[in-house]
């Protein structure tokens, strides 16, 4: 009996230290493997960042293809559906038969007269039916700029239907559209702002933390000076200083160029501690004992080796630059119409109306909300990310 036994033995043995083998396969993986894929093992162990990164590239995808995912164009007026609240979607149809089948629709309006504050009430009306379609017809619209078409993503299939996903504003707009295309500058606005930002962050860092001396302090004595002011009056200082007069786009460029001068000291103070850490390391040395120039030390050996923080801090900044537009154009020291951002849809909805009857005319702020978490979210997996080989 037990020569039969000694195959099986024989046979089994080499599984036992499967374990062990996968996880040094694992480990001489991690070994050899390059720093952004170390970032990016790390990255999306992180859950909370990558719903985040999900969330964030589906704001952007809407807020480019604005034109082709609102129903109806951003500025188009109906007085007939002035306030009017949003329409539930439903999916399935009952037939006279009793029978249920999948048609997607809305219902219509049906107005009546409210005896006690003596206005218009809208009424859903059962009775009408609105079939609704994804690639419907509409008005025509340029995709990018390139290209004309009169696609939309979703949206009745008779155009002449009234078809509110998030209800309407004040002149019967449709807030849903525009809250798409304010996603457009406002989201904008925060890449821009922030661009600018770490060009002149990591300029002045750089040179603060590679240099030291007279620089480091002259530069730190700045942006402790900036850092002093409180931001909110700072901004309506430098935002009441631009010309009533100018092209809404020129408001547009500088209220960029203002959220970039407030808010470069953050990534400056940033870039400069990861300099005062990297200059005393073995490959900077070597750099300068070859003759390597300040410049080239910096350019070509520093900050690569900083990239990923600089990633990080970055994504955090974005929501700042956001909430900081978003703050100006609410309380009217920003953009204004006919540019659409989230703050000129969230100033348009400062009345006792939008309070009591048309709580949809908020519907930018929850938009402001999601991006701003979602970034959030995203910066802090980045951050976790950015050293790898901790533990």
């Amino acid at each position: 009996m037990s020569a039969p036994d000694a195959p099986a033995d024989a046979a089994a043995a080499p599984l036992a230290p499967a374990g062990p083998v996968r996880q040094r396969k694992a480990g001489d993986r991690r070994a050899t493997a390059g720093q952004w894929t170390l970032v990016w093992w790390r990255f999306r162990r992180h859950k909370l960042a990558m719903t985040g990164l999900v969330i964030t590239l589906l704001i952007y995808l809407m807020a480019i293809f604005a034109d082709f995912v609102g129903p109806v164009p951003p500025h188009e007026t109906n007085a007939r559906y002035t306030y009017a609240p949003p329409q539930a979607v439903h999916f399935f149809l009952r037939d006279a038969d009793g029978g249920l089948s999948f048609s997607p629709h809305v219902y219509g309006f049906k107005v009546e007269l409210d005896p006690v504050a003596l206005r218009r009430t809208f009424v859903i009306d059962e009775a009408k039916v609105i079939p609704i379609g994804f690639f419907v017809k509409g008005a025509p619209h340029k995709v990018l700029g390139l290209f004309e078409t009169d696609r939309h993503l979703v949206g009745p299939k008779n155009p002449s239907d009234p078809f509110f996903l998030l209800g309407a504003a004040r002149l019967g707009r449709d807030v849903f559209s525009r809250t798409v295309h304010g996603g457009r500058i406002s989201m904008s606005i925060g890449l821009v702002g922030v661009t600018l930002s770490l060009v002149i962050g990591t300029l002045l860092g750089g040179l603060s933390g590679y240099l030291g001396g007279w620089v480091d302090a002259s530069v730190q004595r700045v942006i402790e000076v900036i850092r002093s002011i409180p931001t909110i009056p700072l901004w309506m200082g430098l935002a009441a200083s631009v010309p009533l007069t100018w092209h809404p786009l020129a408001v547009y460029f500088a209220i960029t160029i203002i959220l970039s001068l407030v808010g470069w000291t953050t990534i400056a103070r940033i870039v400069r501690g990861k300099f005062l850490s990297l200059r005393s390391e073995d490959f900077v040395t070597s750099a300068v004992l070859d003759g390597a120039s300040s410049l080239r030390v910096i350019r070509v050996h520093m900050l690569p080796a900083m990239t990923s923080y600089i990633i990080a801090a970055t994504t955090l900044a974005i929501p700042i630059m956001i909430l900081s537009e978003t703050a100006l154009s609410f309380i009217g020291l920003g953009l204004q119409p006919p540019l659409i951002s989230w703050g000129v849809l969230l100033k348009e909805a400062q009345n006792i109306r939008s309070l009591a009857t048309a709580p949809w005319l908020f519907a930018p702020g929850v938009a402001v909300v999601i991006a701003v978490l979602s970034l959030s979210f995203l910066g802090d997996g980045l951050r976790d990310a950015a050293d790898p080989y901790q533990r």
